[in-house]
């Protein structure tokens, strides 16, 4: 499979949660891309992923896994290296999003904000726990949290999500000084709204208005696609960003300014 022209990542080995669709799928393939050998990790099958990985002469294999439950993160992590035996990047992509009820924050229900947490932030962490054993032996390795606008902007009737995606940054920074002493990076990647299915299913009929209204918020007039995303994810996983580490890297077209 070519190599990506902006980076070269033969040798690797990536895991990618929440790989089955949308953004997961088109970060594993750029990966894969790439050079990488990417686990495709999701609560359902990702099959379909691993399919296109390798009809473009890739090699990828597919893991169910529930990002809540540590015994199976941990088996995630003990499949990929069965197999490829070593872990250079994780992608926390698997998050809560499309589906969950937004409202005032004194009426969002409790069991959906249980299970955000559970998801978004338990989820980041338990899989964080999962790697770092292999990345520590290997004396270096790469963590891509995937945050959101939400947390930096901050998004109404959505606090649920807000709060999970600002404890990713959370996270992030709080693992990058406690593991830089075995060369291993942890980076967030906070996006603005991007127009995947989950998204659509996210705003529902008042998609167009929001995707108007995020667009001209912007410095960049132009709503965001899975490629320009996916090209932050390859520099944080490539040697390219190996001073990089602790960071949030806004992909917002210049909403917010760090």
């Amino acid at each position: 499979m070519p190599s990506s022209p902006a980076f070269n990542l033969d040798g690797k080995v990536a895991i990618v949660t929440g790989a089955d669709r949308g953004l997961g799928r088109e970060y594993a393939c750029r990966l894969a891309e790439a050079g990488a050998r990417v686990a495709c990790v999701d609560l359902s099958d990702c099959g379909s992923t691993v399919d296109l990985i390798e009809k473009a002469g890739g090699e990828a294999i597919a893991i169910k896994t529930n990002v809540a439950k540590v015994a199976e993160t941990e088996g995630m992590a003990h499949a990929v290296i069965e197999e490829w035996g070593r872990i250079d990047a994780l992608v926390n992509n698997a998050a809560l999003y499309a589906n969950l009820t937004g409202g005032p924050f004194d009426t969002l229900d409790e069991k959906e904000w249980d299970a955000c947490m559970e998801v978004n932030v338990k989820g980041v962490w338990n899989c964080c726990k999962a790697v770092v054993p292999a990345m520590k032996e290997q004396k270096g390795g790469s963590i891509i949290n995937i945050s959101s606008l939400a947390a930096v902007y901050g998004l109404p009737f959505s606090l649920h999500y807000t709060v999970s995606k600002a404890a990713v940054i959370g996270i992030t920074r709080g693992l990058a000084r406690e593991l830089g002493r075995h060369w291993i990076r942890v980076n967030t990647v906070a996006p603005t709204a991007v127009m995947t299915e989950a998204t659509e299913t996210f705003f529902g009929d008042k998609k167009e208005r929001a995707a108007e209204v995020i667009r001209e918020s912007q410095a960049l007039k132009r709503n965001l696609e899975t490629g320009a995303l996916a090209g932050t994810v390859l520099y944080l996983v490539s040697d390219a960003s190996e001073f990089v580490t602790g960071q949030t890297h806004m992909v917002d077209g210049g909403t917010t300014f760090l």
